[in-house]
Parts: C-alpha cells; sequence; structure tokens
C-alpha cells in the first residue's frame, strides 16, 4: 500500500484530533449539565465556544501571541497547557467510563445518576492524575552513573559532568524553577556542565526579558558549561539573539564546533537535526585525534549508530522527555532505539535524558524531572 502523502497524512491526524476533542467535549458536557441541571440550545451556545477557547488554546495563544496583550496570552497559554494533559488523559479514562455508566444503567441505576457517579469518579482520578504529574514535573531527580574511557585525557584522570536537557524555559518553565536547576547543579559541584539543547522552550523574548541567561550563568563548573541547540530553538526563530546572549554570558552553544576540555578531551556540539545543513557525526571528527576522548551532544538520539561508528565515546541526548506523560514512552520506544536513560553501543557510551523542563502542560507521568551526573574515568583498561 503506498504511503499517503505528508498533506493527507496531516488533514487525516487533524481530523481524528478534532473527533477527539469533541468526543472529550461531549462528555464535559454531559456531566456539566447534570450536575448543574442545565439543557437545552441556549446552554449549547455558551458551552461550546468556551470549550473551543480552552481545549484549543495552547495554539491559539501561539497564533495570536503579537495581537493580544501578554496577560491575555500568559494566562490562555497556560490554561491551554493543562488542557493538553486532560485532553489526554481523558482520551484514555472515557472509554473505560462509558462502559462503566453502561454497566450502571444496566443495574437499573438512572441515566442521569450513572452520568454522576461516573463522571465524579473520572474527575477525582484526573485530579490525582494532575497532582501527581506536577509533583513528578517540579521537583527534580538527579541519576547518577560512572563509566570508563579506555583513552588518556592528558593530566585528567576523571571529568565528572552535569546534564540538564530539555530546560523548555519560557513561560511556563521559568525561574522559580531554572532556581531549582541552579542550586541542584551546584550543589554536585561539576567539572563540567552541559545542556544538550530545547534550552528554550519556543520563543527568545521570555529568555531575554526574564533574564534566564544570568540564572544559568550562576551554575558554576571547572571548565564552565556548554550547550547546543535542540528542535525548539529552530521553532521560535532568534536563534541569533539567543547565541548571542548566550556567549555573552560565557556559555558558548556549540553550532557542528569542538573544543577541548582540559587538555586532552574532545567535546563537540552538533546543529539539531532540524538543520538541514548540519555536518556529519563523520565530518566533525575527521580532523580529531582518534587516541583522545570524544564526548558529543546532539539533541535528538536518532543517529547514535552514527555517532558509535564515528569512534565518540560519550554522547548526551535528549529530546523525549521519555514520552513526558504515560503512555507516551510507549511511542518514543519504538520511534528511538534508546528513548532514555544508558546503553553501550560497542565503545560508544550513549545517554538519553528525559529532560529537566517540560513542553507544554507541566505535568509527567512515568517520568521525572532529572539531571545526569555522569562521572567518566580516563584510561581505564
Amino acid at each position: 500500500m503506498r504511503k499517503l502523502p505528508a498533506r493527507v497524512r496531516m488533514m487525516l491526524m487533524l481530523f481524528i484530533f478534532v473527533c477527539l476533542q469533541a468526543y472529550a467535549g461531549w462528555h464535559l458536557k454531559l456531566f456539566i449539565g447534570e450536575w448543574l441541571n442545565l439543557g437545552g440550545a441556549a446552554f449549547e451556545a455558551v458551552f461550546w465556544p468556551l470549550y473551543v477557547i480552552v481545549a484549543f488554546g495552547y495554539l491559539f495563544s501561539r497564533l495570536l501571541r503579537k495581537r493580544l496583550p501578554g496577560p491575555v496570552v500568559l494566562t490562555w497559554k497556560r490554561a491551554g497547557a493543562y488542557w493538553v494533559a486532560v485532553f489526554e488523559y481523558a482520551v484514555v479514562l472515557l472509554p473505560f467510563a462509558d462502559l462503566a455508566a453502561w454497566l450502571l444503567r444496566a443495574l437499573s441505576i438512572s441515566n442521569a445518576d450513572a452520568i454522576l457517579y461516573v463522571g465524579s469518579a473520572v474527575i477525582v482520578l484526573m485530579l490525582a492524575i494532575m497532582l501527581r504529574g506536577s509533583w513528578n514535573a517540579w521537583s527534580p531527580i538527579v541519576r547518577e552513573y560512572a563509566v570508563a574511557i579506555d583513552k588518556p585525557a592528558g593530566g585528567l584522570k576523571e571529568l565528572r559532568i552535569a546534564v540538564a536537557s530539555d530546560l523548555h524555559l519560557g513561560t511556563t518553565v521559568g525561574r522559580r524553577h531554572l532556581d531549582r536547576l541552579v542550586r541542584r547543579a551546584n550543589a554536585l559541584e561539576p567539572d563540567l556542565m552541559l545542556l544538550p539543547g530545547d534550552v528554550l522552550d519556543d520563543d527568545v523574548e521570555p529568555f531575554v526579558r526574564f533574564n534566564f541567561g544570568d540564572q544559568l550563568a550562576q551554575i558554576k563548573a571547572k571548565f564552565g558549561t556548554y550547550a547546543v541547540l535542540g528542535n525548539h530553538e529552530y521553532y521560535g526563530g532568534g536563534i541569533d539573539i539567543y547565541v548571542k546572549a548566550m556567549h555573552g554570558l560565557g556559555i558558548p552553544v556549540l553550532l557542528d564546533e569542538t573544543v577541548t576540555i582540559g587538555d586532552g578531551v574532545y567535546l563537540i556540539g552538533r546543529k539539531d537535526k532540524t538543520d538541514r545543513d548540519r555536518a556529519s557525526v563523520a565530518e566533525l571528527t575527521a580532523v580529531l585525534n582518534d587516541d583522545k576522548p570524544r564526548i558529543l551532544m546532539d539533541h535528538q538520539p536518532s543517529a547514535i549508530r552514527e555517532i558509535a561508528g564515528a569512534g565518540v565515546d560519550l554522547s548526551l541526548h535528549g529530546h523525549t522527555h521519555r514520552g513526558q506523560m504515560a503512555p507516551n514512552h510507549w511511542i518514543t520506544r519504538r520511534i528511538f532505539e534508546l528513548d532514555w536513560g544508558y546503553k553501550q553501543f560497542g565503545s560508544l557510551h550513549a545517554f538519553v535524558s528525559s529532560g529537566f523542563g517540560t513542553w507544554g502542560p507541566p505535568i509527567r507521568i512515568g517520568s521525572r524531572s532529572e539531571i545526569l551526573f555522569i562521572t567518566v574515568r580516563f584510561g581505564c583498561q
């Protein structure tokens, strides 16, 4: 069967999305109508426009952000972001709710009572999911690893690396969560701090307006802090402004570039896969000394086999968020050979972080906000 054109696939996905939103909205309308004893054309004329405003709020706030006052856009975006999480779990829970309501009606419970009983149970369960998910998102943990690279690194016997990918700094993830990163990273006393992409959520404007860079610069590491671009830096534009601001703060953003850490470790920063002009890993490593350790940052973990084949010793990635909200991790597992955690590919030690911030709703289920702390020992047999 021939693959559908991209535009057709997009239209099909949009149609399914709108149908699922209508499915969730219909259930919410039924519950509110029974709970408040409302109904009829007047109720629907008020409910559906309000529902569309909230349900598509994240998208609308992005499209209209330059035409509406900032506080309106911020409130709308946050409400829409939380609805993204509510909607996902509504799609998961409502089929079971429909089955439960049918069983209650089969037991001679009235339709109105069945809707109220089941609807209340769904809301309680949804609130529990949101509370736990919020705690997972705002309570970062440190995951510690130790690996050995059989290459000398000049005078370095070991290198302690702190890694925080996917900060998504913007209107949802802000100064408070960034302060958690600064405090936790500094407590680790790393030799090197690495940011493997998606430091920005989309727009560079909040990064400049809220002086997020000044906070990032408070992270203290012996050999400094380095970053690469992720896909979200490309979405919002303003890459030149962001890169210039970071360099001004002493945080180089490596754009298919290599620097030497200490006197014996290569740190390679690769442009994101979004950039069609990025160099191959082979091109980036061709001019390097094979006898020195190579550490590479590449935001999306889609080229790990290529990285291993180019003689890189340790690679750091993010992007996946480990699905952020279960059961999305089933999808990321199918897309990426390594979607989270650590795995060795030949002599390559590959790490994929679930990230420090969040995209959309500040909710994590089956995933945690995390910092990686990797101790690398050199010259080990």
